[in-house]
């Protein structure tokens, strides 16, 4: 009985996230703050802003949409790679789910997720990123000759 109270009380301090502070040199060998959380067998690094690497930059029309009937599909809060919207999605047809995208020039370091796609008819070299109110979509409007950072973690 002993035994498997140890047993226990291992395993529910195993799966109890931890994390670690960390520094991690990049190919320029400086110093990346990094922080590493450790929970059970999984790990996930996660890197400051400034290790993300430009892969490539296209210049491309920016635009925004909501979660309504009319800018969607039957699913407007379900994403085509099947993600639920959240802040930092971005739409794009030419770039594959999951790439790391910067726009400088709009919103500086902040990175978006490709997990939506656009109508055909809008081509590869246009983004739709996503917003929680109708409005602030509409706001924004269309912003030509964008340049879009292609980042790779």
């Amino acid at each position: 009985m002993l035994a498997n109270m140890v047993a226990v009380i291992i395993l529910a301090s195993a799966s109890i996230p931890q994390t670690i502070s960390a520094e991690l040199k990049n190919s320029e060998t400086t110093i990346v703050p990094a922080t590493l959380v450790k929970n059970g067998h999984l790990t996930i690094c996660k890197l400051d802003k400034s290790s993300y690497e430009i892969v490539k930059t296209i210049k491309m029309i920016i635009t925004a949409y909501s979660s309504t009937p009319d800018q969607t599909d039957d699913t407007p809060f379900i994403t085509a790679s099947n993600k639920r919207v959240a802040d930092g999605i971005i739409a794009n047809n030419m770039l594959p789910f999951g790439t790391k995208v910067r726009i400088p020039e709009l919103y500086g370091d902040k990175i978006f997720t490709v997990e939506d796609r656009m109508h055909s008819r809008m081509g590869k070299y246009r983004a739709d990123i996503w917003f929680a109110e109708y409005q602030q979509a509409k706001n924004f409007g269309a912003k030509h000759g964008i340049q879009v950072e292609v980042v790779e973690i």
